[in-house]
């Protein structure tokens, strides 16, 4: 640090020393009748600004060379506190990136008048994303909030990263991981939907459609994955009592709100109205995928679109993941705004057993 300094004093010196030089040619050399305009290039050779720009890049590069070599260090030595410090510098990065995105996206909206079903996909995805991160990332902003309490909130990340962390401070291996343990929770309501629907059949006057729904939850109990036709052809019990989604008893309500990640833990008129907010927030990223092209994900964004719908997607390989999206997408293609419990209910129709094997859970 020393050196550093003395070097940056010296080159202060130079500079100034310079800067005089520079005052006493022009006066010795130039008479007061030599004309304004050939004196210029000089002066502006040696302007202020210019000097202040040759020590902040002096500065940066010094910095950048400290910030290598610690990083160095905190390799050599302390390999695991050096995968975390740079899984949080690479966090911050993308969740700066990430909020110039929406930034720039709503910007867009205002200033366009685009709505939020008439963005492209990847847009309209981002925007979803961010605000879920966000609203995880508000409790342990609070908890930071007195003070000294950022040395508690270390220790809380640390051990707790699931819970606390957004998944720009996960590391490859901690997303993989976390992703199987969420969908391992939501994978535990499968049965309880399909014991609701059993029990809910009962109630629908139409015998044909009655059956067709009996048949349905019998073979997804049997571990097989139904067809796109024989999911469609119960959509009109989706759309009006007993299966709509203002009709749907509270308990079957909490059990959806489960295979979406969403809390249960809420007055049964929040959990209506927020799981049919979310609900037809998935049928307008459906349509914009479908507008899109499945094929034009890539395999990261595959996988991610498969994950958000129900699918652990990372036991899958890539054309498996393919396959079911494009059967998502044509039952999804298929319903209207009121029709959208269906779609929330072919999570456990399509995701439960697929690849057609027998799930545990």
């Amino acid at each position: 640090m020393a050196l550093s300094c003395s070097s940056l004093c010296s080159r202060l010196s130079l500079i100034r020393l310079c800067g005089l030089r520079t005052s006493r040619i022009t006066h010795g050399l130039y008479s007061p009748y030599v004309s304004r305009q050939s004196r210029l290039p000089l002066c502006r050779h040696y302007t202020s600004s210019t000097v202040r720009r040759g020590i902040g890049r002096y500065v940066a590069t010094r910095l950048q060379w400290a910030n290598e070599k610690y990083e160095g260090f905190l390799k050599r030595r302390f390999p695991r506190f050096f995968l975390l410090y740079h899984t949080f510098v690479e966090g911050f990065k993308l969740l700066y990136r990430d909020a110039k995105d929406v930034r720039r996206i709503k910007a867009k909206m205002m200033s366009d008048g685009v709505k939020f079903q008439d963005l492209p996909y990847r847009e309209m995805e981002k925007l979803r994303q961010f605000r879920r991160d966000m609203i995880k990332a508000i409790p342990l902003v609070v908890i930071s909030i007195p003070p000294f309490a950022n040395y508690l909130v270390f220790v809380l990340m640390y051990f707790f990263p699931r819970q606390l962390l957004i998944p720009h401070f996960w590391t490859p291996r901690q997303q993989v991981e976390f992703r199987g343990i969420y969908h391992s929770l939501r994978a535990q309501h499968h049965w309880s939907v399909l014991r609701g629907l059993k029990d809910t059949s009962c109630q629908v006057s139409n015998r044909q459609l009655q059956g067709r729904l009996t048949e349905l939850c019998a073979k997804v109990q049997t571990g097989a994955t139904p067809k796109v036709s024989e999911i469609l052809a119960v959509r009109s019990l989706f759309s009006g009592p007993p299966l709509g989604m203002r009709r749907m008893s509270v308990d079957h309500m909490r059990h959806i709100s489960s295979l979406l990640l969403l809390t249960p833990r809420l007055p049964g008129f929040l959990i209506g109205r927020r799981l049919n907010s979310h609900a037809l927030e998935l049928l307008q990223l459906d349509r914009a995928l479908a507008r899109l092209g499945p094929h034009q994900l890539s395999d990261a964004e595959l996988r991610q679109a498969c994950y958000v719908r129900g699918l652990n997607s990372d036991v899958l390989g890539v054309n498996q993941c393919r396959e079911w999206l494009s059967q998502w997408l044509q039952v999804s293609s298929s319903l209207k705004d009121s029709e959208v419990s269906l779609l929330l209910h072919s999570i456990v129709f399509l995701a439960a057993n697929y690849p057609n094997v027998l799930s545990r859970h």
